[in-house]
């Protein structure tokens, strides 16, 4: 009978000398759902949770189910384990088989380290192996015990890479130029954001242009400036560059408290806003002066979260709460005993309701829109200057793509095609007249108004090629260089004389059909293209064109002070009063149309036309202004309507004629 040698113990694997050590559980690793790799929902009935061993999982869950068993790592060193003593049973050949059975050879076990615990293997026995001796009966057959595998010491188990999110465009552009502000701290920034808030409530009139706008504006400016006085980090000469733009919008505010030409208060509102963004985010080149028209709004919203955050973070937490209480009690005891003290006393009702707006249901909608505004705007403006972009970082210098070999021919034949349309230019501008009908069969008039708007066509077109030009063409060698300086100077001169034949084209027609403050102020653009085009030339000379863009902007912001001088509309009809002098033609019609800033020349028209062009402004006028709406064109205006007195104001019935002041009433 044959005895097994004893099993060699596995060194790898310490003997279990702790028979109550825990049995490690396999644990659920579930994966957040990507869009590269689908995902599924987990099975499970509505409202109820699906089982898995051992953790329970909510219905509805979705993920990548992997069932992983994770073994926690043992940093203790564990104790030495003893060889595992094993008694094979004694076997001797079986008697039942004629064939005289052969001993099992045993195999002696080669240790190696087991990379996870697991039972031993069992060895299929032959019909010899399970004869036992009448002597000593066979025990039952030692195993590892599954429910109680040794401790496995082996290297450590790294977590697994954690998933994360790709960025987005617009989440690595904010990391990258913009990161944010500050942590929230203290009462500055919510009291600048509610001095905003209160100047537009209390100052800006929508219904009518005033001097409103300009107090509103006032307030949402020195509202962020104390807000920010102490949080922002900007340098000297970028925050004086802030201060001259917050300075333009406010001049450009003032226009409507001294102008009331619809479209001019249009535009200088428009630029009041945008020379606002400017001074809130900067930018001084075309792609950060854009981005600055794209960001204030943007942090308008985002803003929010942090401006709320200081309301938390201050010494008095409750701070909010009571200052609402205290603004909700001031004006519960003002509209008390201001309503007393009105009814008690006709002159001081007077007084109140000269200062305080009308209240109606529709204006308490008005009120909030305001407040909620000029709120706005103000969270924009402490937002950003408080940490503000890097606007530098977005203006990069463009790569030169396009050789001499393509840049050159075209340009070349650009000048060219200028230059002929230039002689032929100048043959009209010193030939006149004359020279118009004899070439062209045309009137002058009919001849300048033929093709205005295409010359501002190409003006635009020039414009944007030589920007092209400049960025993109190649001049590494000195020759490129010249010649792209002498082909861009070309073009530059070329284009201001194109641009003078269109102003003077528009100043013709204007002269024989009559003046309109619409075409006066295409003038004035058209003059700002010939003035870009002059700054082109000059930065040409070394190559250093960085200003420009910031430069166009301010001289587009002195155009429309420009054009709130000169009072468009007074113009207007003031040239018109004195077409219809020399001519006996007036347009009737247009000059009805205009604002109150027209009306001191329309009154030095004689009685039937006079009477027609007042009837409109005159029923405009009636009511009085509120003092937050004062304007000096309506005031100039109700003082000359005052002087004719109300029997030179005509109505509609003096309109019905109109066209009779305006021979012959074709338009070509």
């Amino acid at each position: 009978m044959a005895e097994l040698p004893p099993e060699q113990p596995d060194p790898a694997v310490p003997a279990d000398s702790n028979k109550d050590v825990p049995v490690p559980a396999p644990q659920l690793l579930v994966m957040p759902p990507t869009d590269a790799i689908p995902s599924l929902v987990w099975p499970g009935a509505e409202g109820e949770t699906a089982w898995a061993i051992p953790v329970q999982i909510p219905s509805g869950t979705r993920g990548y189910a992997l069932f992983i068993p994770m073994i926690p790592v043992q940093t203790a060193t564990p104790a030495a384990a003893k060889p595992a003593e094993v008694k094979p049973a004694a076997v001797k050949p079986a008697e039942v088989k004629p064939a005289e059975p052969k001993p099992a050879e045993p195999k002696p076990v080669e240790p190696k380290p087991a990379p996870a615990p697991k039972p031993a293997p069992v060895e299929n026995a032959t019909p010899s192996d399970l004869a036992f001796t009448p002597a000593k009966p066979k025990p039952p057959a030692q195993r590892p015990s599954p429910q109680r595998p040794a401790p496995v010491v082996h290297a450590p188990i790294h977590a697994f890479g954690t998933y994360e999110r790709r960025q987005t465009t617009w989440e690595a552009f904010r990391e990258k130029h913009w990161p944010g502000p500050k942590a929230a701290q203290g009462w500055a920034v919510p009291a600048g954001v509610l001095a905003g808030a209160l100047g537009f409530l209390f100052f800006l009139p929508l219904d009518r242009v005033g001097i409103g706008w300009f107090l509103g504006w006032l307030a949402l400016t020195l509202g962020v400036t104390f807000g920010v006085r102490k949080s922002t980090d900007l340098s000297r000469n970028e925050a004086l560059i802030r201060s001259g733009w917050a300075a333009a919008a406010l001049a450009l505010m003032l226009v409507p408290a001294f102008r009331n030409a619809w479209w001019l208060v249009t535009f200088s509102v428009l630029g009041a806003i945008g020379c606002t963004a400017l001074a809130i985010v900067g930018g001084r080149q075309v792609r950060s002066i854009l981005f600055s028209l794209v960001a204030a709004p943007y942090a308008a919203f985002a803003g929010i979260p942090w401006v709320r955050r200081h309301l938390k973070a201050g010494k008095n937490p409750g701070i909010a709460k009571r200052i609402f209480f205290s603004v909700a009690l001031t004006v519960v005891v003002l509209f008390v005993f201001g309503a007393l003290l009105s009814s008690a006393d006709v002159a001081f009702s007077r007084l109140l309701d000269d200062a305080v707006p009308d209240f109606a249901f529709g204006s308490v909608f008005q009120w909030i829109f305001l407040a909620v505004t000029g709120a706005l705007l103000a969270v924009s403006g402490v937002y950003t200057l408080t940490a503000p972009p890097s606007t530098s970082s977005m203006d990069t210098e463009g790569k030169a793509r396009f050789g001499l070999l393509e840049w050159a021919p075209a340009g070349a034949a650009l000048v060219l095609l200028f230059g002929g349309f230039v002689a032929v230019q100048f043959a009209v501008l010193f030939g006149g007249s004359r020279h118009v009908l004899k070439t062209s069969g045309l009137s002058y008039s009919e001849y300048a108004r033929s093709g205005f708007w295409q010359l501002v066509a190409v003006t635009l077109l020039s414009l944007a090629l030589i920007a092209a030009l400049a960025r993109w063409a190649k001049r590494d060698e000195p020759v490129e260089r010249v010649l792209l300086r002498v082909l861009l100077g070309l073009l530059c001169g070329l284009s201001v004389v194109i641009v003078a034949s269109a102003l003077s084209r528009m100043w013709e027609y204007q002269r024989v059909y009559s003046f309109t403050g619409e075409r006066i102020f295409v003038m004035a653009s058209e003059m700002l293209l010939g003035v870009i085009f002059v700054l082109i030339a000059a930065a040409g000379i070394k190559w250093q064109g960085r200003w420009i863009p910031g430069t166009t902007v301010g001289l587009a912001v002195l155009m429309l002070l420009g054009l709130a001088v000169l009072d468009p509309e007074g113009y207007v009809a003031s040239r018109n009063a004195a077409r219809y002098e020399g001519s006996g033609k007036i347009d009737a019609w247009y000059l009805r149309a205009l604002s109150a800033d027209a009306t001191p020349a329309l009154t030095e028209l004689p009685d039937p036309v006079r009477r027609c062009t007042l009837s409109w402004i005159a029923e405009d006028l009636k009511e009085p202004d509120p003092w937050y709406a004062w304007n000096l064109g309506r005031q100039q205006a109700r003082e000359a309507i005052d002087k004719l007195g109300p029997e030179a104001i005509g109505n509609q019935k003096d309109c019905r004629a109109a066209d009779q002041f305006d021979l012959p009433k074709t338009r070509r």
